[in-house]
């Protein structure tokens, strides 16, 4: 090819991936203000487009308008996307918007930015997969980058999210999965206690509720408990201490509770915590959700 005609595509290349940072700009600034679903669908299907790696140029996909309305919360633009488009608005997006293909960049997202409707409605478009299916985008590991290569419940736990992990574990997020460094959430809990003490209240919440769906401990950081006993009866008291190591069976409250929550399947929940045989209050899963 000329000189002066690579030059031109070259010229051409330049004037299109400027355009399309003007009008993916444009965009994320019509999600962020919140503007009206009809308007931003209009845009994101007629007027809209995205530069991606080797020069491909591309209107965003529902996946990718989604996990804008997930971090500016607008909320009726993402219910919109998910009733829409269903489980083709939980896809994965592109290389531009997440390198690591095999995560769930969405639950991540509404964890992260704690948008608990929205990561409700999210769940509930989940359950209309296959059980094996719902159970491999639940429990997929995020982003190496950017979530460190843990689970959503991984995530919900470091940041203390007590709703986002109460709806996580009661559509069906596994208590034993384990990050890329083979930790499990309660491992992740337990090094917040004893690193974090900015949000220690909701952590220690979070480890109460997290207990209630683990009949069988699954950690790493047994022996480090055991090494420091003296620390850790401190931060975690001695009864959750003495469970933890092994030296005590639960309290019957809690060994009750798992067996309750054992009746309520991912396809029933939340609708089954009304017809659990308890009065309201000791309800397991009682939290200011909207179900």
């Amino acid at each position: 090819m000329p000189w002066n005609d690579k030059l031109l595509n070259s010229n051409l290349d330049y004037q299109s991936q400027k355009q399309c940072k003007t009008s993916s700009f444009a965009f994320y600034q019509a999600v962020r203000d919140l503007l009206p679903v009809w308007l931003l669908e209009d845009m994101r299907t007629t007027e809209v487009f995205h530069w991606e790696e080797g020069g491909k140029v591309s209107s965003y996909s529902p996946s990718e308008a989604l996990l804008y309305a997930l971090v500016h919360d607008h909320q009726p633009y993402a219910y919109y996307l998910l009733n829409k488009y269903s489980k083709k608005a939980l896809d994965m997006p592109s290389k531009s918007f997440c390198c690591c293909q095999s995560s769930a960049p969405h639950l991540a997202m509404a964890v992260r930015y704690n948008r608990i409707n929205s990561l409700e409605r999210i769940l509930k478009t989940v359950k209309e997969l296959a059980e094996n299916d719902r159970s491999l985008y639940v429990n997929s590991r995020g982003c190496i980058h950017t979530e460190g290569g843990q689970t959503p419940l991984h995530l919900a736990c470091e940041l203390g999210r007590l709703e986002c992990l109460t709806l996580l574990l009661g559509y069906g997020a596994s208590p034993s999965s384990t990050d890329c460094n083979g930790q499990t959430p309660l491992d992740t809990l337990l090094q917040q206690i004893c690193q974090n003490s900015s949000h220690l209240c909701s952590i220690r919440l979070c480890l109460d509720k997290l207990l209630l769906f683990m009949p069988d401990l699954q950690f790493k950081m047994r022996s480090e408990l055991l090494n420091n006993s003296g620390l850790w009866q401190n931060l975690l008291g001695e009864n959750t201490f003495q469970w933890l190591v092994g030296f005590c069976p639960p309290t019957l409250y809690v060994m009750s509770m798992q067996v309750l929550i054992k009746a309520i399947s991912p396809e029933q929940f939340p609708e089954g915590l009304a017809n659990l045989p308890v009065p309201h209050f000791l309800k397991p899963l009682n939290v200011s959700v909207n179900m």
